[in-house]
């Protein structure tokens, strides 16, 4: 079991420099991931909004043990291209602590406010074509897009690339089918927000038809999720997912928790081991 935190990079979180304190303050207190969310708006178009590529970069620089990444980015607001060059300098960067979360974004508005198609199943097409084209690249190998060879000579510190975590909305079922063909998977359940720990019944399916349909001998495979416990315990918590299948429990944080200084306080209190 790895033990991680989940932060949202939006409203008081909204601040890049908080977000890399906070990752400091987390690898200081024995967890083993720091993980922020990938939006572009927000509900509340007051509210700031950091940017997770920029963020994650520094927090790649400002820490030495911790894994880190965005849970889950955006894929089909951006060309794969360029984001496949970004993150394998971040890899670079952190040495290869680089986790690279996947999914569709959770508000069309992003997409649609700019001019661009929110369809989900327009945004799932476009996600399944990046991370082909992402893995491709991240090979070194020249790479045929669009009638053109391509070559991407700095590719990942990790090998054949840095571990992509897929994450998906429980009971639709596309999004564990893609998750099992890659490298791990972050389930949410459409009846349960913020706050809420998903039932283990219900984490046990989804692990149950994730491995139903990943391939044998497919290599190691993350599953996480994001749940809540208290400073001071929570191995009680976890350990019923753990026996369901659970690798990383990331400690979902955000303003449902409190205000800052509690979210600082169950972060310097440390994972629920």
């Amino acid at each position: 079991m790895r033990y991680g935190v989940d932060l949202p990079n939006v409203g008081v979180f909204g601040d890049p420099a908080l977000l890399v304190e906070l990752a400091v303050s987390a690898e200081s207190a024995g967890w083993d991931g720091f993980f922020i969310w990938d939006h572009l708006l927000y509900h509340d178009p007051t509210w700031p909004v950091a940017n997770p590529t920029a963020t994650t970069a520094a927090i790649a620089v400002r820490t030495s043990r911790i894994r880190f990444g965005t849970l889950v980015t955006a894929v089909a607001r951006r060309r794969p291209a360029q984001l496949a060059a970004e993150l394998a300098t971040i890899d670079q960067l952190s040495g290869g602590r680089l986790v690279f979360g996947a999914g569709l974004g959770s508000n069309a508005g992003e997409w649609t406010k700019f001019g661009d198609d929110g369809d989900p199943r327009v945004r799932a097409d476009r996600l399944d074509a990046g991370l082909a084209t992402m893995d491709a690249l991240w090979s070194g190998s020249t790479v045929d897009l669009a009638g053109h060879d391509v070559r991407m000579p700095l590719t990942p510190v990790q090998r054949p690339r840095p571990p992509i975590w897929c994450g998906g909305r429980w009971p639709a079922k596309r999004p564990f089918r893609r998750a099992a063909r890659w490298d791990g998977v972050m389930p949410t359940h459409r009846d349960h927000g913020l706050g809420e720990t998903m039932p283990v019944t219900e984490f046990a399916e989804v692990v149950a038809y994730v491995l139903a349909h990943r391939e044998p001998d497919a290599g190691d495979f993350d599953i996480v999720l994001e749940g809540c416990t208290e400073p001071g315990g929570g191995a009680d918590v976890v350990a019923p997912y753990a026996d369901a299948g659970l690798t990383w429990w990331l400690e979902s944080l955000g303003w449902w928790r409190g205000n800052l200084e509690t979210v600082r306080a169950r972060i310097a209190a440390g994972p629920p081991r």
